[in-house]
């Protein structure tokens, strides 16, 4: 399957946030990446339901939310009205997560789990089954713009294997540190899917850059 590409509002403009999203719904993107934080999980804070919701009312493709907060089942039903299409939550901030998991399913989304840079693959050999995309952060979350750690090509290939080995049909998501050289490496690692903030916004041609990553 071809590379898929949710480019991270995080790092768009805000101040002309409308422009930054017609201008992913005319390229090649296949998702918007939405990151929201709480301030408690990650020691960062970004937006919430409402901006969502108002994203949702402009955007033409599927809205990819990263939810980095604690206690996200409080939310799930809230960010499915908002127009959640996949929903993904933390491993590291669910302590019931297949209850979790089964909560977002039931509300008609796609249901997304997320490991930390510092939490093995391990831990999702009783579940990889029940997910439909494992979001492996390649730095540590909180904050856009943060240096790749290498170590994540070793754990997007244990990630394959155990996607292999149990039959499973979750897609690996990359997020964090993207570019053309580490998403290259990525997706011959076997990365189905890569977010990219700074890098496309912070580029002098986004549309270009987004094609640039589709082609990898």
């Amino acid at each position: 399957m071809q590379t898929l590409i949710s480019p991270s509002l995080l790092a768009a403009d805000f101040t002309n946030l409308q422009a930054d999203i017609e201008m992913v719904n005319n390229s090649e993107a296949d998702w918007f990446h939405l990151d929201i934080m709480d301030g408690v999980f990650v020691p960062n804070i970004s937006y919430g339901i409402p901006v969502v919701e108002q994203i949702n009312r402009i955007a033409k493709k599927p809205l990819d939310v990263h939810l980095m907060i604690i206690d996200p089942d409080r939310y799930v039903k809230a960010f499915q009205e908002s127009g959640a299409d996949i929903l993904t939550v933390h491993y590291e901030a669910c302590t019931h997560l297949h209850r979790t998991v089964q909560n977002i399913k039931q509300h008609g989304m796609k249901a997304g789990v997320s490991l930390n840079p510092h939490t093995p693959i391990s831990v999702l050999e009783d579940i990889i089954t029940d997910i439909d995309l494992v979001l492996l952060m390649s730095v540590n979350p909180g904050f856009g713009g943060q240096s790749f750690i290498e170590n994540t090509y070793n754990k997007v290939k244990k990630l394959k294997n155990l996607i292999k080995e149990k039959h499973s049909n979750s897609l690996i998501e990359i997020d964090g540190g993207v570019n053309l050289e580490t998403g290259k490496k990525l997706i011959e690692a076997g990365a189905n899917a890569l977010v990219a903030g700074s890098f496309v916004f912070g580029s002098e041609n986004p549309t270009k850059t987004i094609s640039n990553l589709k082609k990898l």
